[in-house]
């Protein structure tokens, strides 16, 4: 006897939520409401609550000044969550949202995996010139405040071995181009407790990182605010480098002595 498989019946509303993840994880960048809608040629009505539902559980955010959507941090929680890490999402979340509202400006939480450190969850400043806090998006240990923030951190012979095989490849006009150079940007960071990024990733961006420890001191990544360079003065470095610290602090009461980010 031939037994024939079950016939599988599409539910509509599931198929619509996959369609927009999957939509949002192909592109590089977040889309709008309408982009969303002619893209799925699904109705906007009916685009709008299935939306809503996906921000209300975490797996997309809206940014209301481009009035945009991205993939949220439940998403790369479930990929986390794969491995037994510790989500530290829901605990960043509130203090990186306190941690925006003091300063104006867009910040996140990055996480150290191997030789770069991913972002994995931010926000965006309310003000009309900003830098996206995209999720998801790897950088190089060697240009980016994150990243050196996180190498400064590094126990001195993790840290030597890192710098004995790196190959210094710019990724802007103002990326770090030489060893030495790399090791005085270090050796200040690890003076004053932060690192600095001016355009080294992205022209046009400056950015203040601090490392994030675990309770025996290694670094399991980084918090940061990144600031439009026609922004930065030093009033303004000044009040973020406080509210840095602070975030910083809250965050790695909450950080377990085993913690290991995924890889």
């Amino acid at each position: 006897m031939t037994v024939k498989p079950a016939k599988i019946v599409a539910v509509k509303s599931a198929d619509r939520v996959l369609d927009v993840l999957e939509l949002l994880s192909r592109k590089a960048k977040p889309l709008s409401h309408r982009e969303i809608a002619l893209a799925l040629g699904i109705p906007k009505s009916s685009l709008t609550q299935l939306l809503r539902n996906l921000i209300g559980r975490d797996y997309l955010t809206f940014a209301p000044g481009p009035g945009t959507y991205a993939l949220g941090p439940s998403v790369f929680a479930l990929l986390r969550q794969r491995d037994g890490n510790l989500d530290l999402i829901p605990i960043a979340r509130p203090i990186l949202e306190r941690l925006t509202a003091a300063t104006h400006e867009s910040s996140a939480l990055a996480l150290f995996r191997n030789e770069h450190v991913e972002r994995v969850y931010g926000v965006d400043s309310p003000q009309a010139l900003t830098y996206r806090m995209t999720v998801g998006t790897r950088f190089l240990l060697y240009s980016s405040s994150i990243g050196k923030a996180v190498l400064a951190a590094l126990p001195e012979e993790e840290r030597e071995r890192y710098l004995a095989r790196v190959k210094l490849v710019p990724k802007t006009e103002a990326t770090v181009k030489s060893i030495a150079e790399l090791r005085r940007q270090l050796a200040k960071a690890m003076k004053e407790g932060v690192a600095y990024s001016h355009g080294e990733h992205m022209p046009g961006v400056s950015a203040i990182a601090i490392a994030v420890r675990r309770s025996d001191g290694y670094p399991v990544g980084a918090l940061n605010v990144a600031i439009p360079s026609v922004r930065f003065a030093a009033s303004l470095k000044a009040l973020c480098v406080r509210e840095l610290i602070a975030a910083r602090s809250a965050l790695e009461r909450e950080i377990p002595e085993d913690f290991a980010p995924s890889k």
